[in-house]
């Protein structure tokens, strides 16, 4: 007997695009940026090949290389001239971002996202307020509520920047809500928020973290980052930030959690974010060195599975990478 259905024939090089179920366009992605107030020069990042850190001077001619590809997005991290325990530069009015965005969005018409944290700002490298004696304390503990007002003073001050987006990925309990209310008080109604809603404790960061000098000088974060082994907390997150007022919800990081991304999906009538990290970057470059696998094909690959998962923007590294083949 032969088979009377036969998939294949929905393969073949004229129908294919047509019957395709996932599409990823320039459009979908963001780019990051990292703006450096210590450095008169761009320095590669060594850990994510292709990427630099950029000074204050070429941030604007950096998003003009970003927008040349296609890609239409960025968001922004900035390693500060000085940190201090509370990250006072994160929402500094002359802060590094704030001072990129206001280049930026003078000079061009990127789409312009910020990423409001503290743990690129603070000495400690923690996404917080953290008790006095932390430092010598195994229970690292962040005053969440003591958090939240810088959190939503740093969103305010790259808003009243230009910011068109603000991105909260602290974690903390309530930042949503924090953001959202001094955002409109401020007379920023129109600013969209994406939050970090399901961020993961996870050990795809470290190049990131050499990018944008934001490790823990002590202790980890896994007191107030989400737990690898938890699916369905992301749900109880997301949900959360969904009713404080977010517009757009990610998960982070993106590959190991394709069930959480999809999960988002399903539950909530919201755009999903995926960021696509600076790990799961870095170690396709390596094995593309290695002459192990085709670093485009792969990078393709990963994106488009973000997208069959649900994915409606992803933050990637490879934006610019891909975009002319998209």
């Amino acid at each position: 007997m032969y088979p009377t259905d036969r998939p294949r024939r929905l393969r073949t090089d004229g129908i294919r695009p047509l019957v395709s179920e996932s599409s990823l366009s320039a459009s979908d992605l963001v780019a990051p940026v990292f703006v450096d107030a210590t450095t008169d020069e761009r320095v590669p990042i060594e850990s994510m090949p292709g990427h630099e850190r950029v000074p204050h001077d070429e941030a604007v001619a950096r998003v003009e290389e970003v927008r040349e590809t296609g890609v239409e997005a960025v968001i922004l991290f900035g390693i500060p001239e000085t940190k201090d325990p509370t990250g006072s530069r994160a929402y500094a009015d002359d802060g590094v971002v704030q001072r990129a965005i206001r280049r930026i969005s003078g000079a061009t018409d990127a789409y312009v996202i910020g990423d409001v944290c503290l743990c690129e700002y603070t000495d400690h490298g923690h996404c917080g307020v953290i008790e006095p004696a932390a430092e010598s304390d195994p229970t690292l503990t962040v005053r969440n509520d003591e958090t939240l007002d810088l959190l939503a003073e740093t969103a305010v001050s790259q808003a009243d920047a230009g910011a068109d987006m603000v991105a909260p990925s602290a974690m903390a309990d309530g930042q949503v809500g924090a953001i959202r209310s001094a955002l409109d008080d401020a007379g920023h109604e129109d600013v969209a928020l994406m939050s970090y809603a399901a961020k993961y404790e996870s050990a795809f960061y470290g190049p990131f973290r050499d990018a944008a000098d934001g490790a823990p000088a002590f202790g980890d974060r896994r007191h107030y980052q989400m737990d690898p082994a938890n699916r369905r907390e992301a749900l109880r997150e997301a949900r959360l930030d969904a009713e404080a007022g977010a517009d757009v919800l990610m998960v982070k990081p993106g590959l190991p959690y394709l069930d959480v991304v999809s999960d988002l999906r399903r539950e909530f009538d919201r755009p999903i974010a995926a960021y696509n990290v600076s790990g799961e970057y870095a170690m396709l470059h390596a094995a593309a060195e290695k002459g192990w696998l085709d670093l485009e094909a792969v990078a393709h690959e990963s994106l488009v599975s973000l997208k069959r998962a649900g994915a409606d923007l992803i933050v990637t590294y490879f934006a610019e990478d891909l975009a002319d083949r998209l």
